[in-house]
């Protein structure tokens, strides 16, 4: 039952099991839409944003997805031979990563992150996961967090609205 309080993940659980599935976006600034489905969240390499299809380019190394969903920008990157940890916090878009086959993929949220030093060359925070902050405050935090589990020349590849 604890699955039912995890909304994406029903939603990438329902594309994964080949069901229409859809997400209700209404934020605190009043705005109000529905997406285009889960199905952006499986999309290959391809049809990506061309931002997203560029910026792949400049991760290396060691990489952290934070708030990887269904795992796109990690499966992409760990076929192309990169090692690949991709952390969110919904137990469903988790299990759908270990479904399709990524190989390290742990349910956590992106302020309980706390990898040893030099854990990482790359941290993706691709579609508005640089959202994931909050606030200035969280944001400097989990930088500080971010610069101690990561080599010295590491790379945030991040995407957000404003």
């Amino acid at each position: 039952m604890e699955n039912m309080k995890d909304a994406f993940g029903q939603e990438i659980w329902a594309h994964f099991k080949g069901k229409d599935s859809f997400e209700i976006i209404e934020r605190d600034d009043g705005y109000f839409d529905a997406s285009s489905g889960a199905k952006v969240y499986f999309s290959d390499y391809g049809d990506w944003p061309s931002i997203e299809r560029r910026a792949m380019a400049f991760a290396k190394g060691r990489v952290l997805d934070a708030g990887c969903g269904a795992g796109r920008h990690s499966l992409y990157l760990q076929g192309k031979g990169l090692d690949v940890t991709g952390i969110d916090n919904s137990p469903l878009a988790v299990k759908v990563c270990k479904l399709r086959g990524l190989k390290r993929v742990r349910l956590m949220s992106i302020t309980q992150v706390d990898f040893n030093s030099n854990s990482f060359d790359t941290i993706i925070m691709l579609g508005n996961n640089f959202g994931l902050f909050g606030s200035e405050k969280r944001a400097r935090w989990l930088l500080r967090k971010f610069y101690r589990m990561t080599s010295s020349d590491a790379t945030i590849i991040a995407e957000s609205n404003d």
